[in-house]
Protein backbone atom coordinates (compact mmCIF):
# COMPACT_ATOMS: atom_id res chain seq x y z
CA UNK A 1 0.00 0.00 0.00
CA UNK A 2 1.45 3.35 -1.08
CA UNK A 3 0.54 6.47 0.90
CA UNK A 4 1.02 9.67 -1.10
CA UNK A 5 -0.56 12.32 1.15
CA UNK A 6 0.97 13.82 4.28
CA UNK A 7 -1.57 15.29 6.74
CA UNK A 8 -1.00 18.93 7.60
CA UNK A 9 -0.57 20.43 11.07
CA UNK A 10 -0.44 16.98 12.72
CA UNK A 11 0.98 18.04 16.09
CA UNK A 12 -1.12 21.18 16.31
CA UNK A 13 -4.24 19.18 15.51
CA UNK A 14 -3.45 16.68 18.28
CA UNK A 15 -2.66 19.50 20.69
CA UNK A 16 -6.07 21.11 20.26
CA UNK A 17 -8.23 18.06 19.48
CA UNK A 18 -6.64 15.25 21.50
CA UNK A 19 -9.01 13.49 23.96
CA UNK A 20 -9.76 15.31 27.20
CA UNK A 21 -11.10 12.15 28.89
CA UNK A 22 -11.26 8.35 28.53
CA UNK A 23 -13.29 6.50 25.90
CA UNK A 24 -13.97 9.47 23.64
CA UNK A 25 -15.48 9.38 20.15
CA UNK A 26 -14.01 11.43 17.33
CA UNK A 27 -15.35 12.05 13.84
CA UNK A 28 -12.76 12.52 11.08
CA UNK A 29 -15.18 14.15 8.68
CA UNK A 30 -12.78 14.16 5.70
CA UNK A 31 -10.86 10.93 6.14
CA UNK A 32 -8.83 10.87 2.91
CA UNK A 33 -6.02 8.34 3.20
CA UNK A 34 -6.46 8.33 6.97
CA UNK A 35 -3.36 10.28 7.97
CA UNK A 36 -4.91 12.30 10.79
CA UNK A 37 -6.91 9.32 12.05
CA UNK A 38 -3.79 7.15 12.08
CA UNK A 39 -1.96 9.71 14.20
CA UNK A 40 -4.81 9.97 16.71
CA UNK A 41 -5.48 6.23 16.99
CA UNK A 42 -1.77 5.51 17.44
CA UNK A 43 -1.38 8.13 20.16
CA UNK A 44 -4.60 7.52 22.14
CA UNK A 45 -5.29 3.85 22.84
CA UNK A 46 -8.95 4.08 23.88
CA UNK A 47 -10.06 6.66 21.31
CA UNK A 48 -12.66 5.58 18.75
CA UNK A 49 -13.10 7.26 15.36
CA UNK A 50 -15.76 7.43 12.66
CA UNK A 51 -14.08 8.20 9.33
CA UNK A 52 -16.10 9.82 6.54
CA UNK A 53 -15.27 10.26 2.87
CA UNK A 54 -17.31 10.76 -0.28
CA UNK A 55 -14.69 9.06 -2.46
CA UNK A 56 -14.95 5.27 -2.31
CA UNK A 57 -11.54 4.80 -3.94
CA UNK A 58 -9.57 6.78 -1.39
CA UNK A 59 -11.57 5.16 1.42
CA UNK A 60 -10.25 1.79 0.29
CA UNK A 61 -6.75 3.08 0.93
CA UNK A 62 -7.78 4.36 4.37
CA UNK A 63 -9.42 1.04 5.29
CA UNK A 64 -6.22 -0.82 4.50
CA UNK A 65 -4.07 1.69 6.33
CA UNK A 66 -6.21 1.70 9.49
CA UNK A 67 -7.13 -2.00 9.69
CA UNK A 68 -4.67 -2.56 12.55
CA UNK A 69 -7.00 -0.58 14.83
CA UNK A 70 -9.88 -3.03 14.40
CA UNK A 71 -13.24 -1.87 15.68
CA UNK A 72 -11.83 1.38 17.04
CA UNK A 73 -12.37 2.81 13.53
CA UNK A 74 -15.68 2.76 11.65
CA UNK A 75 -16.28 4.06 8.13
CA UNK A 76 -19.05 6.05 6.49
CA UNK A 77 -19.18 6.49 2.71
CA UNK A 78 -20.74 9.78 1.71
CA UNK A 79 -20.62 13.52 2.26
CA UNK A 80 -20.00 14.74 5.81
CA UNK A 81 -22.94 17.12 5.89
CA UNK A 82 -25.23 14.21 5.00
CA UNK A 83 -23.77 12.16 7.86
CA UNK A 84 -24.41 14.96 10.34
CA UNK A 85 -27.91 15.66 8.99
CA UNK A 86 -28.83 12.00 9.43
CA UNK A 87 -27.00 11.49 12.73
CA UNK A 88 -29.25 9.31 14.95
CA UNK A 89 -30.17 10.93 18.23
CA UNK A 90 -30.01 7.72 20.20
CA UNK A 91 -26.27 7.07 19.80
CA UNK A 92 -23.33 8.75 21.52
CA UNK A 93 -22.51 12.18 20.15
CA UNK A 94 -18.87 12.83 19.19
CA UNK A 95 -16.54 14.57 21.62
CA UNK A 96 -14.34 15.83 18.79
CA UNK A 97 -14.85 16.58 15.10
CA UNK A 98 -12.04 17.29 12.64
CA UNK A 99 -12.73 18.65 9.15
CA UNK A 100 -9.77 18.97 6.76
CA UNK A 101 -11.06 20.88 3.74
CA UNK A 102 -8.04 20.17 1.56
CA UNK A 103 -8.02 17.86 -1.44
CA UNK A 104 -5.72 14.89 -0.88
CA UNK A 105 -2.56 14.57 -2.94
CA UNK A 106 -3.93 11.10 -3.75
CA UNK A 107 -6.41 12.73 -6.13
CA UNK A 108 -3.68 14.62 -7.95
CA UNK A 109 -1.24 11.71 -8.14
CA UNK A 110 -3.42 8.60 -8.25
CA UNK A 111 -7.02 9.65 -8.90
CA UNK A 112 -6.89 9.85 -12.72
CA UNK A 113 -9.80 12.29 -12.64
CA UNK A 114 -8.23 15.43 -13.98
CA UNK A 115 -7.40 17.29 -10.77
CA UNK A 116 -3.97 18.21 -12.11
CA UNK A 117 -2.93 19.87 -15.35
CA UNK A 118 0.53 18.28 -15.03
CA UNK A 119 -0.66 15.10 -16.72
CA UNK A 120 -3.18 14.66 -19.52
CA UNK A 121 -6.30 13.04 -18.05
CA UNK A 122 -10.04 13.06 -18.50
CA UNK A 123 -11.41 16.36 -17.17
CA UNK A 124 -13.67 15.13 -14.36
CA UNK A 125 -12.60 16.43 -10.89
CA UNK A 126 -15.51 14.83 -8.99
CA UNK A 127 -14.73 13.28 -5.61
CA UNK A 128 -17.96 11.28 -5.89
CA UNK A 129 -18.04 10.09 -9.49
CA UNK A 130 -21.55 8.68 -9.13
CA UNK A 131 -23.24 12.08 -8.99
CA UNK A 132 -23.08 15.65 -10.23
CA UNK A 133 -21.57 17.30 -13.29
CA UNK A 134 -17.93 16.82 -14.23
CA UNK A 135 -15.58 19.70 -14.95
CA UNK A 136 -15.77 18.89 -18.66
CA UNK A 137 -19.56 19.18 -18.54
CA UNK A 138 -19.36 22.58 -16.81
CA UNK A 139 -16.83 23.83 -19.34
CA UNK A 140 -19.05 22.61 -22.19
CA UNK A 141 -22.35 24.00 -20.90
CA UNK A 142 -21.88 27.22 -18.93
CA UNK A 143 -22.59 30.52 -20.70
CA UNK A 144 -19.56 32.77 -21.08
CA UNK A 145 -20.54 35.22 -18.31
CA UNK A 146 -21.32 32.44 -15.81
CA UNK A 147 -18.04 30.75 -16.62
CA UNK A 148 -16.11 34.00 -16.12
CA UNK A 149 -17.92 34.66 -12.83
CA UNK A 150 -17.12 31.14 -11.64
CA UNK A 151 -13.40 31.58 -12.35
CA UNK A 152 -13.29 34.95 -10.61
CA UNK A 153 -15.47 34.16 -7.59
CA UNK A 154 -13.98 30.74 -6.81
CA UNK A 155 -10.33 31.54 -7.43
CA UNK A 156 -9.87 35.26 -7.96
CA UNK A 157 -8.70 34.66 -11.53
CA UNK A 158 -8.05 38.20 -12.86
CA UNK A 159 -8.14 37.08 -16.49
CA UNK A 160 -11.41 35.21 -16.04
CA UNK A 161 -13.16 37.00 -18.90
CA UNK A 162 -10.39 36.32 -21.38
CA UNK A 163 -10.25 32.66 -20.37
CA UNK A 164 -14.02 32.24 -20.50
CA UNK A 165 -14.17 33.82 -23.95
CA UNK A 166 -11.39 31.52 -25.18
CA UNK A 167 -13.20 28.46 -23.80
CA UNK A 168 -16.46 29.39 -25.50
CA UNK A 169 -14.68 29.95 -28.82
CA UNK A 170 -12.74 26.70 -28.54
CA UNK A 171 -15.72 24.52 -27.68
CA UNK A 172 -17.36 25.49 -30.98
CA UNK A 173 -14.65 23.38 -32.58
CA UNK A 174 -15.09 20.44 -30.20
CA UNK A 175 -15.26 19.40 -26.55
CA UNK A 176 -12.53 20.32 -24.08
CA UNK A 177 -12.50 16.92 -22.47
CA UNK A 178 -8.96 16.62 -21.12
CA UNK A 179 -6.77 18.50 -18.67
CA UNK A 180 -4.09 18.99 -21.27
CA UNK A 181 -6.45 20.67 -23.73
CA UNK A 182 -7.84 23.02 -21.08
CA UNK A 183 -4.43 23.93 -19.63
CA UNK A 184 -3.05 24.68 -23.10
CA UNK A 185 -6.05 26.85 -23.93
CA UNK A 186 -5.70 28.87 -20.72
CA UNK A 187 -2.00 29.35 -21.33
CA UNK A 188 -2.73 30.76 -24.79
CA UNK A 189 -5.53 33.01 -23.53
CA UNK A 190 -3.59 34.93 -20.86
CA UNK A 191 -0.91 37.62 -21.42
CA UNK A 192 2.73 36.48 -21.83
CA UNK A 193 3.71 38.07 -18.52
CA UNK A 194 1.13 35.89 -16.70
CA UNK A 195 2.59 32.76 -18.27
CA UNK A 196 5.95 33.62 -16.73
CA UNK A 197 4.51 34.07 -13.23
CA UNK A 198 5.34 32.00 -10.12
CA UNK A 199 2.48 29.55 -10.73
CA UNK A 200 1.17 27.84 -13.84
CA UNK A 201 -1.40 30.12 -15.55
CA UNK A 202 -4.05 27.39 -15.40
CA UNK A 203 -3.75 26.90 -11.60
CA UNK A 204 -6.65 29.16 -10.66
CA UNK A 205 -8.88 27.90 -13.47
CA UNK A 206 -8.45 24.33 -12.25
CA UNK A 207 -9.04 25.40 -8.63
CA UNK A 208 -12.23 27.24 -9.54
CA UNK A 209 -13.61 24.28 -11.50
CA UNK A 210 -12.75 21.81 -8.72
CA UNK A 211 -14.52 23.98 -6.13
CA UNK A 212 -17.59 24.23 -8.34
CA UNK A 213 -17.73 20.56 -9.29
CA UNK A 214 -17.56 19.38 -5.67
CA UNK A 215 -19.63 22.20 -4.17
CA UNK A 216 -16.80 22.96 -1.75
CA UNK A 217 -18.08 26.40 -0.79
CA UNK A 218 -21.80 25.71 -1.11
CA UNK A 219 -21.59 22.60 1.10
CA UNK A 220 -19.52 24.28 3.80
CA UNK A 221 -22.25 26.21 5.72
CA UNK A 222 -24.38 23.05 6.13
CA UNK A 223 -21.29 21.10 7.15
CA UNK A 224 -20.42 23.64 9.83
CA UNK A 225 -23.97 23.86 11.17
CA UNK A 226 -24.43 20.09 11.16
CA UNK A 227 -21.14 19.27 12.83
CA UNK A 228 -21.67 21.82 15.60
CA UNK A 229 -25.23 20.61 16.18
CA UNK A 230 -24.13 16.98 16.57
CA UNK A 231 -21.05 17.76 18.71
CA UNK A 232 -21.35 16.99 22.43
CA UNK A 233 -21.39 20.13 24.62
CA UNK A 234 -17.84 20.56 25.89
CA UNK A 235 -16.54 18.96 22.70
CA UNK A 236 -14.21 20.54 20.18
CA UNK A 237 -14.59 21.23 16.46
CA UNK A 238 -11.48 21.85 14.35
CA UNK A 239 -11.51 23.03 10.73
CA UNK A 240 -8.44 23.08 8.48
CA UNK A 241 -8.88 25.35 5.45
CA UNK A 242 -6.56 25.97 2.51
CA UNK A 243 -7.73 29.13 0.77
CA UNK A 244 -9.14 32.47 1.86
CA UNK A 245 -12.68 31.90 0.61
CA UNK A 246 -13.35 28.86 2.80
CA UNK A 247 -11.32 30.25 5.71
CA UNK A 248 -13.49 33.39 5.69
CA UNK A 249 -16.65 31.26 5.88
CA UNK A 250 -15.24 29.29 8.81
CA UNK A 251 -14.00 32.38 10.65
CA UNK A 252 -17.31 34.23 10.30
CA UNK A 253 -19.32 31.17 11.35
CA UNK A 254 -17.28 30.77 14.52
CA UNK A 255 -17.55 34.49 15.28
CA UNK A 256 -21.34 34.38 15.01
CA UNK A 257 -21.56 31.33 17.27
CA UNK A 258 -19.27 33.08 19.77
CA UNK A 259 -21.65 36.03 20.25
CA UNK A 260 -23.66 36.38 23.46
CA UNK A 261 -26.21 38.58 21.73
CA UNK A 262 -27.54 38.18 18.19
CA UNK A 263 -29.78 41.26 18.19
CA UNK A 264 -29.15 43.79 15.39
CA UNK A 265 -26.68 46.57 16.29
CA UNK A 266 -29.41 49.22 16.23
CA UNK A 267 -31.52 47.45 18.89
CA UNK A 268 -31.61 49.63 22.07
CA UNK A 269 -31.70 46.61 24.40
CA UNK A 270 -31.04 42.88 24.07
CA UNK A 271 -34.20 40.89 23.44
CA UNK A 272 -32.75 37.65 22.04
CA UNK A 273 -31.78 36.24 25.44
CA UNK A 274 -28.98 34.50 23.60
CA UNK A 275 -25.96 32.75 24.99
CA UNK A 276 -22.82 31.96 23.08
CA UNK A 277 -22.69 28.50 21.55
CA UNK A 278 -18.89 28.20 21.35
CA UNK A 279 -15.66 29.53 22.79
CA UNK A 280 -12.99 30.26 20.19
CA UNK A 281 -9.68 28.58 21.05
CA UNK A 282 -7.63 29.86 18.09
CA UNK A 283 -8.32 33.58 17.62
CA UNK A 284 -6.10 34.02 14.56
CA UNK A 285 -5.99 30.44 13.41
CA UNK A 286 -2.95 28.18 13.54
CA UNK A 287 -0.58 28.13 10.56
CA UNK A 288 2.23 25.62 9.89
CA UNK A 289 5.78 26.45 10.93
CA UNK A 290 8.70 26.81 8.55
CA UNK A 291 9.93 23.29 9.31
CA UNK A 292 6.64 21.74 8.21
CA UNK A 293 6.43 23.91 5.09
CA UNK A 294 9.92 22.83 4.07
CA UNK A 295 8.99 19.15 4.47
CA UNK A 296 5.48 19.48 3.00
CA UNK A 297 5.02 22.47 0.70
CA UNK A 298 1.29 21.68 0.35
CA UNK A 299 0.84 22.81 3.96
CA UNK A 300 1.91 26.40 3.34
CA UNK A 301 -1.64 27.77 2.96
CA UNK A 302 -3.24 25.64 5.70
CA UNK A 303 -4.95 27.25 8.68
CA UNK A 304 -6.51 25.46 11.66
CA UNK A 305 -9.39 27.05 13.59
CA UNK A 306 -10.80 25.37 16.70
CA UNK A 307 -13.80 26.06 18.92
CA UNK A 308 -15.12 24.40 22.05
CA UNK A 309 -18.87 23.97 22.20
CA UNK A 310 -20.49 25.56 25.25
CA UNK A 311 -24.05 24.38 24.82
CA UNK A 312 -26.63 23.33 22.28
CA UNK A 313 -28.40 26.28 20.69
CA UNK A 314 -31.68 25.21 22.22
CA UNK A 315 -30.06 26.02 25.56
CA UNK A 316 -29.42 22.43 26.66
Amino acid sequence: MEIVHTPVLPEETIQFLGPRGPGELMVDATLGEGGHSYAFLSRFQDLRIIGIDADSEIQKVARERLKEFGDRIHFYSGWSQTFFAEFPGEIKRPDTILVDLGVSLFHYEKGNRGFSFRRDEKLDMRLDTSAGSSAAELVAALPEKELADLLYQNAGERFSRRIAKAIVEARKQGALGTTGALAELVERAVPPSYRRGPIHPATKTFQALRIAVNGELSRLPDLLEGSLRVLEPGGRLGIISFHSLEDRIVKNFFREKNKDCTCPPEAPICRCEGRRAVNILTRKGVAPGEAEIQKNSASRSARLRVVEKVLDEDGQ
